[in-house]
């Protein structure tokens, strides 16, 4: 993979120039949500978009090819069991990005009997790459509420 990205750290989830933040409910505990997203190589099991995935470095990186061909080389943040899982890419094929970071945040839910995801998605690109990425939110939206919907059954099941 040719584009090479700035390293960030966590705290970019605040920083960067661009950030989509998406929050979606399950029925399950933090602590079951938190065990599928960090079972990598499930991910496509739940997460259509993603057409192939698998840890790397014992656990510390991440491999994902999208559906339609772009692929990412990742560094593993931050696993925290129940609270936290982020990763922030370090190689792509895809042009335009400078630096990407995401972050799934699990928090009890208000009612006590399932979870709250937040998931960011904290970017920085070029100003044309920046501008599809506002115009496609409904999407990346609705992507991420999908798969949300589909971890939970997956859960229930």
């Amino acid at each position: 993979m040719r584009h090479r990205l700035r390293p960030v750290g966590l705290d970019y989830v605040r920083t960067a120039p661009l950030r989509l933040v998406f929050v979606a409910e399950t029925t399950a505990p933090p602590e079951a949500v938190f065990k599928v997203l960090a079972d990598v190589e499930n991910w496509p099991r739940w997460y259509r978009q993603v057409a192939a995935a698998r840890s790397t470095d014992d656990g510390k990186g991440r491999e994902i090819r999208l559906k339609g061909g772009i692929r990412f080389v990742e560094t593993v943040m931050a696993a925290d069991p129940a609270e936290c899982y982020a990763y922030r890419v370090d190689r792509t094929n895809a042009p335009g990005l400078r630096a990407l970071l995401e972050e799934w945040r699990l928090m009890p839910s208000p009612s006590g009997t399932g979870s709250v995801v937040r998931y960011t998605f904290a970017v920085d690109g070029v100003a044309p790459l920046r501008g599809a990425l506002r115009l496609l939110r409904p999407g990346l939206r609705r992507a991420f509420r999908d798969a949300v919907r589909t971890l939970d059954r997956r859960l229930a099941d």
